[in-house]
């Protein structure tokens, strides 16, 4: 870990569909003296963004390079077919790719599953944006399969989408450049891990000289007479009995016969 340059404040870029909001929620609340700034990032682009330092951290998807990354997978997105809301395929709510064997599917340049070919048959040209291809499906000229956040993020009235059970899935991850794990990363990992204010896990900095309770003293038999122990009584244990005039006699038995 490299030290933690006195940053005023902490950078995350986030990829379209991810949503940093619960989180940053936090950070405001428990890091108040240090501001938290988003970074819009093309999913495409958001390696190359933490590779140069245009943020600390990152709401990427993945793959990405781990040689270079640390990731922490957040979660996984179900994957959904836009189409208009009078498509055949509307009258199901789920579908599978060879559902889409007779449609043109659209392959934006932006396409965050990285597949060569998607199913189904192939437009004229490649939309440049996953937005342009939005605009395409609501002209009819096609369907488009997109994580279901980003089928959120380009909402239109006009569309509508269906889980597709098969297809591929895209899984979001907190990544950082392993060369640059500061504080600040450190902190925000316990955010979105849950930890709680008061956790010091994870942290470099946390005092490791942490007092330790008083070792317990061991409590001493109770004692009779001059400093001597007294003699446990009961079951298995010989006690002391006393016989005429308070004389002590050993043993708990009947007193001998005289012959």
């Amino acid at each position: 870990m490299t030290d933690s340059a006195a940053s005023p404040v902490f950078r995350l870029a986030y990829v379209p569909g991810a949503t940093p909001a619960k989180w940053v929620r936090t950070w405001n609340e428990r890091f108040p003296a240090t501001p938290l700034e988003l970074v819009t990032v093309p999913a495409h682009e958001a390696e190359e963004l933490l590779r140069g330092g245009g943020a600390d951290a990152g709401l990427v998807r993945l793959p990405v390079d781990r040689d270079v990354f640390s990731a922490i997978p957040l979660y996984t997105e179900a994957t959904v077919a836009v189409v208009p809301k009078d498509h055949l395929i509307t009258a199901v709510d789920e579908l599978s790719l060879e559902d889409l064997a007779d449609e043109v599917v659209l392959h934006p340049l932006d396409d965050v599953f990285g597949w060569e070919r998607p199913p189904g048959e192939e437009a004229f040209e490649r939309p440049a944006t996953t937005a342009d291809a939005v605009e395409l499906v609501a002209a009819g000229i096609g369907v488009l399969i997109v994580p279901q956040s980003l089928a959120r993020l380009h909402h239109r009235r006009d569309l509508t989408y269906r889980t597709v059970v098969d297809a591929p899935q895209s899984e979001v991850a907190l990544a950082w450049p392993q060369e640059a794990t500061t504080d600040q990363v450190d902190d925000f990992i316990g955010v979105v891990r849950g930890r709680t204010a008061n956790s010091t896990r994870g942290r470099r900095n946390a005092d490791p000289e942490q007092k330790q309770a008083p070792a317990r003293t061991a409590r001493k038999a109770p004692r009779s007479g001059k400093g001597k122990p007294a003699t446990p009584q009961g079951r298995g244990g010989r006690g002391t009995t006393t016989g005429k005039g308070g004389t002590p006699r050993r043993g708990g038995g009947r007193p001998k016969r005289r012959g």
